[in-house]
């Protein structure tokens, strides 16, 4: 067997060769790997992700106490807006000490109150004497990117994303960042075929503070969208580091 030194370079790349016939590069072999683990490492995170509770309508998460008669516990993302089922079709009171929170539920969904969640942490709660508890986490995911207001203003330059503002109408009159979209979070998941034409593109999602728009992300992963950049603080951070603002 003869070995031969192919190019000059601070790590030499050595090939083989024998009768019959020449052997793959050493660093080919090594690449595959590399290539293999990564693909390997994608599928875990994927298959990692953390599970939520209850289920999206209208922009807010619903999370049903029904079937947890005796203590209810509870996985929701920061920034969620969530609501509860009482468990009995009749008025009931939510107090979460940690949050100063305290409402009375009612079984009837449009009329219930939301709470926006937006600290990560695990709280206790009390629907009247049931308790239980709200583990708040971070959202993440493979297609999900949360950026800063300069690293957002260089994806803008660059990739040309569309930009969806998740805010009310009121907020968007008092300023907004330049050719956007506005659809408010609400009404996101019925107006999603407005969109089609941007699933397979890049999507810039921002709202106040970063919250309402870490929902929108989630929908719009949910539905296919392959790319979604999220403005870390919104528009509040975008405004305070002197980028455009059109009012």
């Amino acid at each position: 067997m003869e070995k031969i030194k192919i190019k000059e370079t601070p790590m030499s790349i050595y090939m083989y060769r024998q009768r019959s016939g020449r052997r793959f590069p050493i660093w080919f072999g090594f690449s595959l790997l590399v290539f293999l683990w990564l693909i390997n490492s994608a599928a875990c995170a994927h298959a990692a992700e953390t599970k939520v509770s209850g289920r999206l309508v209208n922009g807010f998460r619903i999370l049903d106490t029904q079937n947890h008669p005796d203590t209810s516990e509870f996985t929701v993302y920061r920034g969620d807006y969530i609501k509860f089922v009482p468990g009995e079709n009749k008025p009931a009171v939510l107090s979460v000490p940690a949050l100063d929170i305290e409402a009375e539920l009612t079984p009837v969904l449009s009329d219930a109150p939301y709470f926006k969640m937006k600290e990560v942490g695990t709280f206790d709660f009390f629907i009247n004497t049931t308790p239980g508890t709200i583990q708040v986490v971070e959202y993440t995911g493979i297609r999900y990117q949360a950026v800063s207001a300069t690293e957002a203003a260089a994806i803008i330059k660059a990739q040309n994303p569309l930009v969806l503002d998740v805010r009310t109408p009121r907020e968007y009159a008092v300023g907004h960042l330049p050719d956007v979209t506005l659809i408010p979070v609400q009404e996101l998941q019925r107006r999603i075929g407005e969109l089609a034409t941007h699933k397979d593109a890049p999507v810039l999602i921002y709202c106040a503070s970063g919250n309402r728009s870490t929902v929108a992300s989630k929908i719009l992963i949910d539905q296919g969208f392959s790319r979604i950049y999220n403005l870390e603080k919104g528009i509040k951070g975008w405004a305070k580091q002197g980028l455009p603002v059109v009012k």
